[in-house]
C-alpha cells in the first residue's frame, strides 16, 4: 500500500461524526474522523513501514499522523526524529496518544522524556509525563530506577497545579500509573495522589473529566488489579 491509496482510504472510512469529536478534543482540518477500530486492521495490513509511515505524518492529517505512529519504527528513530514528530504534534491526542507511545517503544524513551520534561513547553512536558505513564503499564518494576520514579513523583505533587493546562492531566496520570503499576513506590504514589487532591484541567468542547489519582488507584486496588502490565503498546 502506497500513501495515496492509503489516504483514499481513510478518506472512504472517515465519518463526519467522530470527525467532530476529534475536533471538539482539539484537532484542526486536515482529517476525515476515522475511528481507531478501522485503522487497525490498516495497520496490521501494512505492519511495520517507517518510510510509509514519515509520509504520513508529514502530512499533517490527524487520522493518517496517529496512523504513521501504528506502522513506524521506533527504534531506528534518532532523537532527532522524536523531536521533528514531537514538533509537528499540535494537540494532546497526538503527542501524548501517538508520540509518547511510539517513544515508550524507544530505547531513549526515559532520557528523551526526562528533557521534554523540563522543557517548559506544554505539549512536550505532556508527552514526557505520558511517556513514563505508558511505560510503567508495559515495562517490569526492575526496568526502571526507583530513585528517578521517586524524583517524579516529587516533581508532580510540587507543581501539578501550577503546570500548564495538558500537563496537568498528563502528571495526573502519571500518579495513578506509579500507585497502579509500580509496585516498589505504590504507598508514595497513593500519599501523593491524596496530596494532589482534584486536578482542574480545561477539557475542550468535551464531557470528559480528570478522574481523581487516589480513587482510580484504590479501584485497582479493590479489583485486584494492582501490578497491572500491558502485554503491548502499539498494535
Amino acid at each position: 500500500m502506497d500513501y495515496q491509496t492509503i489516504m483514499q482510504q481513510l478518506e472512504e472510512l472517515g465519518n463526519a461524526q467522530t470527525k467532530k469529536t476529534y475536533i471538539n478534543h482539539g484537532a484542526k482540518e486536515p482529517l476525515f474522523g476515522v475511528t481507531i477500530n478501522k485503522l487497525n486492521p490498516i495497520a496490521k495490513k501494512i505492519k511495520t513501514n517507517h518510510a510509509l509511515a514519515e509520509e504520513l505524518y508529514a502530512s499533517g492529517n490527524y487520522d493518517a499522523m496517529y496512523l504513521a505512529a501504528m506502522i513506524a519504527d521506533p527504534k531506528t528513530m534518532t532523537e532527532a526524529d522524536f523531536d521533528r514528530w514531537m514538533s509537528q504534534a499540535y494537540f494532546h491526542m497526538i503527542s501524548d496518544y501517538t508520540v509518547a507511545i511510539l517513544l515508550a517503544d524507544s530505547p531513549m524513551a526515559c532520557a528523551i522524556a526526562d528533557k521534554w520534561i523540563a522543557s517548559g513547553d506544554e505539549l512536550k512536558m505532556s508527552a514526557g509525563w505520558c511517556t513514563y505513564t505508558w511505560l510503567l503499564g508495559i515495562r517490569k518494576d526492575d526496568f526502571f530506577d526507583i530513585g528517578r520514579i521517586k524524583q517524579l513523583l516529587k516533581i508532580a505533587q510540587k507543581t501539578i497545579h501550577q503546570a500548564p493546562n495538558r500537563t496537568r492531566y498528563a502528571i495526573n496520570s502519571f500518579v495513578t500509573a506509579v500507585g497502579i503499576s509500580y509496585l516498589p513506590l505504590h504507598n508514595e504514589a497513593v500519599a501523593a495522589a491524596e496530596a494532589i487532591g482534584k486536578v482542574e484541567v480545561y477539557m475542550g468542547k468535551t464531557s470528559c473529566k480528570v478522574p481523581l489519582a487516589a480513587e482510580y488507584i484504590a479501584k485497582a486496588d479493590l479489583q485486584g488489579r494492582l501490578g497491572f502490565k500491558r502485554k503491548k503498546l502499539r498494535c
